[in-house]
């Protein structure tokens, strides 16, 4: 028995899927809005996700979005639109499936139970949570102990997120100038300068780094509270 968190703002097509998905054994959550689909989502952990694009807060390819910055669930799009762009955004954002309305419910009942066959990753938490700030996943944002959203550029978020991805480990500067800025070439000080930026915001004192920490010659590792002296010490890394 799975479980289906539907989200959908027009009220006819969410009783259709609830009732539907129940009479095939499906435990049903609904959700009328972006923001509640994320919140319903971070808490009870769905098995698969059915969205439509079209909500009243949020663009759906947003709600993708926030829902890949931190697990793999199934997502299966239904939507009116049936551009060949929209599709394409949806699918890059990482949506699994895309059906156009209006659709037939067996085919999507298929679509559903190939979702649902695909071997699921252990979802990584929506947060990382340290004593002086959260590393929220979903929403894609840091926010100090005391709730203020700490302003970071969008490539100071993409180096913080792939650092909290990986706690403990060490991210060479290889993967970091691959994955963040897409370079090969390893001859550029981009990682030291945007490392300063970053512990100037995050670091209680930058001068002396608590969470963000430098290997000299190696590459970096995201240091939250309970990481062990062990895993400080350990080999293991990334590299690409």
């Amino acid at each position: 028995m799975s479980t289906i968190l539907v989200v959908e703002d027009e009220k006819p097509m969410l009783r259709t899927m609830e009732v539907n998905l129940r009479a095939r054994g499906h435990v049903v959550q609904l959700a009328t809005s972006g923001s509640q689909a994320l919140a319903m989502a971070a808490r009870r952990h769905p098995d698969a996700v059915v969205l439509d694009l079209g909500l009243p807060d949020m663009d759906g390819i947003d709600v993708i979005r926030g829902l890949r910055g931190w697990t793999t669930v199934p997502i299966i799009v239904l939507s009116a639109r049936s551009a060949e762009a929209q599709k394409v955004a949806a699918l890059d954002a990482g949506a699994n499936d895309y059906v156009s309305k209006p659709f037939g419910m067996d085919e999507f009942m298929a679509r559903l139970r190939v979702a649902l066959r695909s071997p699921s990753p252990v979802d990584e938490a929506p947060a990382v949570v340290t004593p002086d700030f959260t590393i929220d996943l979903a929403n894609t944002q840091v926010r100090r102990a005391d709730g203020e959203v700490v302003r970071l550029t969008a490539t100071e978020w993409h180096v913080v997120e792939l650092l909290a991805r990986n706690p403990g480990k060490l991210v060479s500067h290889r993967q970091l100038l691959r994955d963040v800025w897409g370079l090969e070439d390893t001859k550029t000080n981009l990682v030291r300068v945007f490392m300063v930026a970053i512990r100037k915001k995050l670091e209680p004192d930058p001068s002396h780094p608590r969470y963000f920490i430098t290997e000299p010659g190696f590459g970096l590792r995201f240091v939250s509270e309970g990481t062990s002296a062990t895993s400080l010490s350990s080999p293991e890394h990334l590299d690409g």
